[in-house]
């Protein structure tokens, strides 16, 4: 993938941010089958979906690599903090179908 210097046209530009979206969605499937193992191991310790401690220290981590890397740790904590919201409910919809 070429840099965002060596880029020399909007179609270069757009065809770059076009694979990077690729990547960041099979990226962000990867993550879904982490969290699907996740309900199924919560399961078989019988604990809940959201455990806050962990939602936090995930945010702190993002927000510490943001800042790493750059980019703005608020943008990335209320990216993060919806994703997180979704896993949640994604392992919700998993805890939930094996209670009575």
């Amino acid at each position: 993938m070429k840099a965002p210097q060596d880029c020399h046209d909007m179609t270069e530009l757009r065809a770059a941010i076009d694979a990077l979206d690729a990547g960041i969605v099979a990226k962000l499937s990867a993550r879904a089958g982490y969290i699907d193992r996740a309900a199924q191991l919560k399961r078989g310790n019988g604990l809940p979906a959201r455990i806050d401690a962990r939602v936090e220290e995930v945010v702190a981590k993002v927000r510490a690599e943001a800042g790493a890397q750059a980019l703005d740790p608020d943008l990335v904590e209320d990216l993060w903090r919806r994703l997180i919201d979704w896993s949640i409910a994604r392992e919700e919809r998993t805890l939930g179908q094996t209670r009575p």
